[in-house]
């Protein structure tokens, strides 16, 4: 009876030994297993901003969060508030493991003469090979935000299109919705590309980016 009692308790002392090891369950950690929470940014306002050349610029910013903890973030890239282009914010966040996360804003800076400020070329344009859509959004005057540049499908591109003047359509080297870098040329290589006001409206481009031919493409208004 006396070696029963004693093998009980040390069966009994070993369960709760195990029990207490198995129970560490808590916001750092699970088990034998560590949690890491990954930053999450929320970026304030719209992902674009659009600026008429010479205005101040003030950056809306970003939060971000790791776990319920919040989480510096660390912001790269400036904007020319006197120069037209397209200006790429990146913001990262790291947390204290080491992970980190980014998001993005772009800002849009143009200049605008009277003889274009009233022109619309919003709307929807088939590429005359293969009959994908372009699909043309006026943001501000004499600009756009031009989806699908090349009209080929499947793809999610976005780019910004000016029109600076008359019917003259600009598109400079500039950071895409992609992570990559676009412009767009005329036929001869050279920077403006002259718009069709039609009917039907017509324009035709080279979309100067790594993942694209050389070839013109030409686009109907429909």
């Amino acid at each position: 009876m006396k070696k029963i009692i004693i093998f009980s308790f040390l069966a009994l002392a070993f369960l709760a030994s195990c029990t207490e090891k198995s129970i560490i369950d808590n916001a750092e950690q699970v088990g034998i297993s560590k949690i890491t929470y990954y930053p999450i940014l929320t970026v304030k306002g719209d992902p674009y901003v659009f600026l008429a050349s010479g205005t101040a610029f003030t950056d809306p910013g970003v939060t971000a969060v790791a776990g319920s903890a919040s989480v510096d973030v660390v912001t790269s890239g400036t904007v020319a508030t006197s120069t037209p282009g397209v200006y790429l914010l990146t913001y990262t966040a790291t947390n204290k493991d080491g992970f980190s996360a980014s998001a993005s804003r772009f800002v849009v800076v143009y200049s605008t003469d009277p003889s274009a400020a009233a022109n619309d070329f919003s709307g929807s344009y088939a590429r005359s090979t293969n009959g994908s859509i372009a699909t043309w959004t006026k943001m501000a005057p004499g600009v756009y935000k031009v989806f699908n540049p090349g009209g080929a499908p499947g793809t999610s591109l976005t780019i910004i299109a000016f029109n600076p003047t008359g019917y003259v359509i600009h598109v400079p080297s500039q950071p895409d919705s992609g992570g990559t870098v676009t412009s767009c040329t005329n036929a001869a290589g050279t920077a403006d590309i002259i718009y069709a006001p039609g009917p039907p409206a017509k324009y035709a481009w080279h979309v100067v980016n790594i993942g694209y031919g050389t070839s013109l493409r030409t686009f109907t208004k429909q």
